[in-house]
């Protein structure tokens, strides 16, 4: 029987909270909702396209924001101007 502790998989953040628009997100945020949009295209924010809108949560635009913290930065490029 599977430990109920144990994590086989993360969590989705689109699963996490309220879908919102990419401009709202923009909002909330304090990021572009261009820069978002291209994010999101690109694959580093969790969001959907429905239509042609795009789609997150909050909960994903945090998990971007972190994964841009200070130690995420490989060691080689934490100096350089």
């Amino acid at each position: 029987m599977p430990d109920e502790n144990e994590h086989t998989s993360p969590i989705d953040p689109l699963t996490i909270g309220e879908l919102i628009s990419i401009i709202e997100a923009s909002k909330l945020s304090g990021f572009s909702h261009v820069y978002l949009k291209e994010i999101a295209g690109s694959g580093r924010l969790r969001a959907k396209k429905m239509g042609r809108d795009w789609f997150t949560t909050m909960e994903a635009i945090a998990e971007f924001k972190k994964s841009r913290s200070f130690k995420n930065i490989p060691k080689k490029y934490r100096n350089k101007p």
